[in-house]
């Protein structure tokens, strides 16, 4: 299977995990003029399903190190199997409400607030794990991100002053959100042999975790999209008729977010062999500064706020970029 033999191309993968991870988003704002995200969903978690097992049947099951696909399953144990398979169903929960604070709140408000909080709460929990890099560095790192945090926040509520519910329900599907999702990259490292160049009995590459994690989330979709689905946070509901008279724009476009999405997942998994899960997971999470420009800048999300927004919003940019920088220097 392939693998990473230097630090460099690592932080490199990193990169691309951010930029995916940032920018996916925008096929769901392409899609809302006309598809409810409830619907969206589906397609998008679909584009994840089909884009794990493309790279298991190829990269993951070519060349001589690790282990290919099929044998690397055969001989898993039931437990990391099911380890890898919670990983998904925890990070379909979280981004659910993700993607609903997307729709309720925007981009630049439901990142920085939620990937933030998942982004410190991964950091220190794959860091306990697997100790890896300057502790002093990474968890300064670590506060510079919540404080931005803080800002975004800040920003959010100034803005919505006029419309205190819908402002209160973007915030608080953003923090549950980031509380969920701070778990699950854990379940999913913890099914994988460390060293992939390594291969462990028992344990499972980053090719055949990650097919099981998206296993996981499209089960757990059946349950957690369906009751969204009838019981939505805000409209009426949709209905699986409603999802089948879906244009092929329609399909096409949260297919392709999910498929953006499950490059920078799947790039984070190889890119953490070499670089520690803790410093993969926290520099893949600066897609919070990639979808809040978006979101900024490119959708104007912030364009009615009034007079001292703008000056938040800056300062929030530049304490994440701030602690992005430590956290990969922490290595």
């Amino acid at each position: 299977m392939f693998i990473l033999q230097h630090y460099a191309a690592a932080v490199l993968f990193c990169v691309i995990t951010m930029l995916c991870w940032g920018s996916w988003a925008n096929t769901q704002k392409l899609a809302a003029g006309t598809w409810r995200f409830e619907l969206f969903y589906w397609d998008y978690v679909i584009g994840i399903l089909l884009l794990t097992l493309l790279f298991a049947f190829t990269i993951g099951s070519t060349g001589t190190a690790g282990r290919s696909f099929i044998a690397d399953l055969q001989q898993a144990d039931n437990a990391n199997l099911f380890s890898a398979f919670i990983g998904g169903v925890v990070f379909n929960a979280a981004n659910i409400l993700l993607v609903a604070a997307i729709a309720i709140a925007g981009m630049s408000v439901a990142f920085p607030v939620g990937i933030g909080i998942a982004l410190v709460l991964g950091v220190v929990i794959n860091y306990i794990d697997q100790p890896q890099g300057n502790p002093v560095l990474l968890f300064s790192g670590v506060a510079l991100v919540a404080a931005a945090i803080v800002l975004n926040a800040a920003a959010y509520r100034k803005m919505s002053a006029g419309n205190k519910a819908t402002s209160i329900k973007g915030l608080a599907l953003s923090v549950i959100a980031g509380l969920l999702m701070g778990f699950f990259y854990r379940f999913v490292a913890k099914a994988m042999f460390p060293d992939f160049a390594v291969p462990e009995p028992g344990k499972l590459s980053p090719y055949t975790a990650m097919v099981l994690f998206a296993i996981g989330i499209l089960a757990s979709n059946f349950i957690f999209n369906t009751y969204i689905m009838y019981r939505p946070f805000t409209g009426t509901p949709v209905s699986y008729k409603d999802y089948f008279k879906g244009s092929s724009r329609n399909h096409f476009t949260g297919v392709l977010g999910g498929i953006v999405w499950c490059i920078g997942m799947s790039f984070s998994i190889i890119a953490a062999g070499k670089a520690g899960a803790a410093i993969s997971y926290g520099l893949g999470q600066g897609a919070t500064v990639v979808a809040a420009i978006w979101g900024i800048y490119i959708w104007k999300e912030f364009r009615h706020a009034p007079k001292g927004t703008a000056m938040l919003l800056n300062m929030m940019l530049l304490l994440y970029i701030a602690g992005l920088a430590l956290i990969i220097y922490a290595r």
